[in-house]
């Protein structure tokens, strides 16, 4: 009896390892605890080929102890955050959908999406976002959002959603109740939204009641406290029954899976801790708990939900109704089929995919104000802020991943450019913002290609020191970065910064392609 307890416990827990081939810590979890679910990030990604075989010997190693086959699951969202994207089609990110214009290329895209990661074994996305971003300040949101009004989201979000189904996907909408209005990462801190329940409802949460009316299979919890269905200011949305029970459950009719965002996150692991927060997850209302990298944590938070139902503190009930909820999950074609699926993906970047991408990076691509090509005849100094340290949204290209470098130094010199780059951190200390403008001292044409500049005072520090006449800016992520160089000759946002994003940009940089402007402040 308690072997069997363990094992309907470990069915409940979602966890990730390092490495392109299943090591033995992951072993040890699928075949000791009985994990019931397995997620992947970068480190385990090389070729789809390889994701496939990876996905394959997981399940085998699974299936020799359980006749439940594994959930695996991805943060394959689009734009920035696309764990694997060597050797797929390139989904642009959320909110470049909506500045494309077209709900229908959003539900073909993300059917593509769904249908490419099916190839390769991934049977759940954690996808789409469903947040609001109605804050320019949000850091951990902003492009991942279809929009910034409840409306533009749900038109979006529940097309994705479709277009993810309809290829057999398992979708996650998240965070919920909404992470959109925010100014702290939950990955590092606990952020609150402080509005009331009628203002929630109207906003926050309607692209979730959108997305339980249309059949969403799955929703994530977001590590942000709401004041408004939960009086303990210290229980985010992740640990508290008020909102996960009392307001998804009851209020909203939600009957679904809930999985957890990652216990690893600060929000929780420097709160309550990850072993704690598995057990007061669970007793919230959560099905599925999420923990994505430590092999002692995922381990102690297995034994904590175990001693916790021996001792009376969960109700064995409570880890039964949560089973039910994973087995159903389990039942989809995706996760059921795994046996079936061809070893080599058969059908991956068609052209008609790439071509469908490639239209909506070029609808996508937005202009603010008014706007100078660049002259080929003069030299370009480029000035790149990039990434250089992983994080749970950013990704870093370096290593396997060095081709897909958020650049447009390559580009520019294809079409002719005598183009120069100083490339420097995203959060560059004063130095590197010296020498950076000490690189561009007298060049008489200047490219900035920002990274959340809104956010970081070297990026907008170096902004205004740049003189506009002689300045051109490129939005690399939040296109509310516009607005810090209102003088310059050119402004261009195109939601993200990785190669396909940045191809349109280069083009109208150099006048190939008209740019569809906005009025002040829409793009920013």
């Amino acid at each position: 009896m308690a072997d069997e307890l363990a094992h309907k416990i470990g069915q409940l827990f979602m966890v990730g390892f390092d490495g392109l081939e299943p090591d033995a810590a992951i072993a040890r979890l699928i075949r000791e605890q009985r994990v019931g679910g397995v997620i992947l990030f970068r480190r385990n990604v090389h070729t789809p080929q390889q994701v496939s075989a990876l996905c394959r010997s997981l399940q085998e190693i699974n299936a020799e102890v359980s006749e439940q086959p594994l959930l695996i699951a991805l943060d394959q969202e689009g734009g920035m955050v696309m764990r694997i994207e060597q050797g797929v089609t390139p989904i642009p990110a959320a909110m470049a959908f909506q500045a494309a214009g077209a709900v229908a290329h959003c539900e073909q895209m993300n059917f593509v999406n769904g249908d490419e990661m099916g190839q390769i074994g991934v049977n759940m996305l954690l996808a789409p976002v469903l947040d609001v971003n109605n804050n320019p300040l949000n850091p951990v949101i902003g492009v991942r959002a279809y929009g910034e009004d409840a409306d533009t989201v749900i038109r979006y979000g529940i097309a994705a959603m479709r277009g993810q189904q309809r290829a057999g996907a398992i979708v996650t909408a998240k965070h919920f109740p909404g992470h959109g209005d925010t100014a702290v990462d939950s990955h590092y801190a606990m952020a609150s939204v402080l509005h009331g329940q009628e203002r929630l409802r109207e906003v926050e949460l309607a692209p979730f009641r959108a997305a339980i009316d249309a059949g969403v299979d799955a929703i994530m919890t977001a590590h942000v406290a709401f004041p408004a269905f939960e009086p303990d200011a210290s229980l985010p949305a992740t640990l508290s029954r008020n909102v996960l029970t009392g307001l998804l459950r009851e209020e909203m009719g939600y009957d679904g899976a809930v999985i957890s965002d990652c216990l690893e996150m600060g929000a929780i692991s420097e709160g309550v801790g990850v072993a704690a927060g598995a057990v007061a997850t669970l007793l919230a209302g959560t099905d599925i708990v999420l923990v994505s990298h430590r092999e002692d944590r995922q381990h102690a938070a297995i034994a904590a939900v175990l001693r916790a139902v021996q001792q009376g503190g969960v109700p064995e009930a409570r880890i039964d109704e949560a089973l039910r909820r994973v087995r159903k999950l389990k039942q989809a074609r995706a996760v059921q089929a795994w046996r079936e699926r061809p070893a080599e993906p058969p059908a991956l970047m068609t052209p008609e995919a790439q071509a469908l991408s490639r239209k909506i990076q070029y609808a996508a691509l937005t202009q603010a104000g008014s706007f100078r090509p660049l002259d080929l005849s003069l030299p370009v100094a480029l000035l790149t802020f990039e990434v250089r340290d992983r994080t749970e949204i950013d990704e870093v290209a370096t290593g396997r991943n060095k081709e897909a470098r958020s650049s447009m130094l390559a580009a520019l010199r294809r079409a002719g450019a005598a183009a120069r780059e100083y490339a420097l951190a995203a959060d560059a200390p004063d130095d590197e913002i010296g020498e950076a403008l000490a690189f561009v001292e007298g060049a008489q044409q200047i490219v900035v290609q920002t990274y959340n500049a809104m956010l970081v005072s070297g990026q907008r520090r170096l902004l205004a020191a740049l003189p506009p006449e002689r300045l051109w800016v490129v939005a690399g992520r939040l296109p509310y970065d516009l607005d810090l160089a209102p003088g310059a000759q050119g402004r261009l946002a195109s939601f993200g910064c990785r190669p396909a994003a940045l191809e349109p940009v280069v083009d109208r940089l150099l006048g190939a392609v008209a740019g569809k402007g906005v009025a002040a402040g829409a793009a920013a």
